[in-house]
């Protein structure tokens, strides 16, 4: 029986740090009319947005979405494997294109969403779900990864800001012991954040990373109000995701509560997956670049100040693509780039072949 109860919220936590954002070119799009669209939902909160739509993936709408089979008699693991710097592969997509709707928050619902940026598959929409993304066409690299990542659009005024080119998203191990993680099911999905948080409540957030920064600016809890006039000056992010699943639901109502970030292992500095959520999966990390800098005083979000900042994944990854990218890349304790291959380890071979498909 699925239960009814009040879901707990994430907890909050301390800050993870990582290197330094890349940069590019500078380009801007606006929406149609110049302007951001307006929508009913423009600032409702994903943690109090639960499913009342039945769908193709939620007959009933409840919003639980049950993995079948589910994971059953896993413990997390508390073991040391081998030290590895990097346990990474990247699946770096393309904006595709921008609408006010969110499959995960507002199934069916189209225009009830404040304005995403959507990458990866090409038809993700309000109506969206695990068969209508499965084996679509996208703009990652690897034609396998189907799968759809959204954000709050980017403003400068009234001109949406989109990044240029594909976008880096990091598959990497977020627990000590990287040789338990294993794939994404099909269809989970997940909220990453939440546009109605404080400030303060961004910067504490297990999933931030650098904040937002440009030039020499960094840790930034909002966007800066000035960044350097150069073309090679970009605003970046970085924010990571939860990487511990329950094993039982591809969704539920807060679409947050079936996943955890790790924790730490007691009397040690290992992290490791909480009881509550054993199996070990990717953690997704979002190294987003926005064309746009100088005066930056009228730049914001679609959802808001800058520390609304949040994302969406729906997995609809090739199966067979995505366990081979998994266990060569984090498993195998490599740093790998979308062909699933490591530079520093050319003996290892690569994954997919150079049109980023399996042999």
């Amino acid at each position: 029986m699925r239960p009814r109860s009040k879901l707990p919220a994430l907890l909050l936590g301390g800050a993870l740090f990582a290197g330094v954002l890349g940069v590019g070119t500078v380009a801007t799009a606006a929406g149609p009319g110049g302007a951001p669209a307006a929508s009913a939902g423009a600032h409702s909160a994903h943690t109090t947005a639960v499913s009342t739509r039945a769908s193709a993936d939620d007959p009933d709408g409840d919003g639980y979405i049950p993995a079948v089979p589910q994971v059953t008699g896993v413990t997390p693991s508390v073991a040391t494997p081998p030290p590895r710097y990097h346990k990474e592969f990247q699946a770096n997509c393309a904006v595709t294109h921008t609408a006010p709707d969110d499959p995960i928050v507002y199934p069916g619902q189209p225009g009830k969403s404040h304005d995403h940026t959507f990458m990866g598959n090409k038809t993700t929409h309000a109506g969206s779900t695990t068969a209508s993304l499965y084996g679509g066409d996208t703009t990652c690299r690897a034609p396998a990864d189907a799968s759809a990542y959204w954000m709050p659009s980017l403003y400068k005024g009234d001109e949406k800001i989109l990044p240029v080119g594909p976008q880096v998203i990091y598959y990497k191990a977020g627990v000590t012991d990287y040789t338990s993680v294993r794939p994404f099911p099909k269809g989970l999905r997940f909220v990453v954040g939440d546009p109605m948080q404080s400030a303060q409540e961004f910067r504490g957030h297990k999933g931030f990373v650098e904040g937002w920064e440009c030039g020499d600016s960094f840790f930034n809890v909002d966007i800066p109000a000035s960044c350097p006039s150069r073309p090679d000056v970009q605003l970046n992010i970085r924010f990571q995701a939860p990487s511990c699943w329950d094993g039982k639901y591809l969704d539920t109502p807060d679409h947050k509560s079936h996943m955890a970030y790790p924790v730490v292992k007691p009397g040690t500095n290992d992290n490791m997956c909480p009881a509550s959520h054993p199996v070990a999966l990717p953690m997704i990390e979002f190294k987003m670049a926005f064309p746009v800098n100088g005066d930056m005083s009228d730049v914001r979000l679609a959802s808001g100040r800058g520390y609304s900042f949040h994302y969406d994944f729906f997995n609809a990854w090739e199966e067979r693509t995505l366990k081979a990218l998994v266990d060569h890349c984090i498993v195998g304790g490599l740093q790998c780039d979308t062909r699933g291959y490591d530079q520093n380890h050319p003996e290892r071979g690569a994954v997919l072949n150079s049109d980023h498909r399996l042999p």
